[in-house]
């Protein structure tokens, strides 16, 4: 090679460098981006998962307000667990104010950026008026519990099982459990469904679950906003395993349901956008255990107890008549 050459050589790769460092930090500021925005408490906000969800809450909030009222006169109390990892969890406790035969509790799981008095304002008046206690826990990284960084399941399905122990403790080992979620609440369950149960645990109710934070923000990201992949979700994973110690496909509830011994019900709504209505049918064709599904025909993200009560409620009532 000539010295001009050699000289044009350098110049080039010198460039092509250049290039590649602006690209990598183009790269790297994109995944930090999104990680802050997903993953980190405080930045991962409420009012921009609902947009996001495309559920018009404003309809519902007369009966949402009425339940709460009648929700928030019943005797309950804060309660605390410390996590596996030590941090100090909390949930609001309400006993059974009902009692018929045995001992029944149902512990409710929300959803992504919610907190456990949220999401089963509904609900509440359904399972308090047939006997059962309820248990609302506040995920790690939300509400009054702990944490900086979102377990997306994979991390909360550990403090699933220690509140589960709490009941026991509580309320004694003949009482029946009943294990309810919502969106990143059902992908909690489902993942815990993998994982050996206690007995007392009968049946677990999954609405509008994700298989893993990996493959629900991979549709995120095409779907809202036209966005590859690559490089953002491998990069959030690599982050995510040094932050917040877990992989974003580490425990998928599609594989998880595979090994599952408790019954599930699946319900879902044929609207739903943000966590579409196909990945409820590809985990419950994955599930080994006895399993029904519910798809409400036009809800959205986590509607479909409000667009269809009467069907939502006889799925339920069938759903515990079979197992409690």
């Amino acid at each position: 090679m000539s010295k001009k050459a050699g000289k044009k050589a350098i110049g080039i790769i010198a460039k092509t460098a250049a290039g590649l460092g602006l690209v990598a930090a183009a790269c790297g500021g994109e995944i930090a981006y999104f990680y802050g925005r997903t993953m980190k408490r405080g930045k991962a906000k409420t009012e921009r998962t609902i947009k996001m969800s495309g559920t018009d809450w404003s309809q519902y909030m007369p009966l949402m307000e009425e339940r709460r009222k009648a929700m928030l006169e019943r005797t309950h109390s804060d309660v605390w667990q410390t996590s596996f990892d030590g941090l100090k969890l909390h949930a609001t406790y309400f006993p059974a104010e009902e009692k018929e035969g045995k001992q029944k509790i149902v512990i409710c799981f929300h959803g992504y950026t919610s907190q456990g008095m949220s999401d089963y304002i509904g609900l509440s008046d359904y399972y308090q008026k047939r006997g059962f206690a309820m248990l609302l826990p506040d995920a790690r990284a939300h509400g009054a519990s702990e944490g900086e960084y979102i377990g997306f399941g994979c991390l909360d399905r550990q403090d699933a099982l220690g509140w589960i122990r709490w009941a026991l403790e509580e309320l004694g080992t003949e009482t029946e459990i009943l294990l309810h979620g919502t969106s990143m609440g059902a992908a909690t369950l489902l993942m815990l469904s993998g994982l050996k149960l206690p007995e007392q645990v009968k049946g677990i109710v999954s609405d509008c679950g994700f298989t893993s934070p990996k493959e629900v923000f991979t549709h995120v990201l095409h779907s809202m906003y036209h966005l590859p992949a690559f490089p953002v979700i491998p990069g959030a994973d690599l982050v995510n395993r040094k932050l917040a110690g877990y992989g974003m496909d580490e425990c998928n509830a599609k594989r998880e349901v595979e090994k599952a011994e408790v019954p599930i019900l699946f319900i879902h709504g044929g609207n739903d956008t943000f966590v579409p209505w196909q990945m409820c049918d590809e985990i419950y064709e994955h599930c080994a255990s006895p399993k029904r599904k519910l798809i409400v025909e036009g809800a959205a993200h986590a509607e479909s107890y409000y667009k269809d009560m009467e069907s939502y409620e006889k799925a339920l009532t069938e759903f515990i008549g079979d197992m409690m």
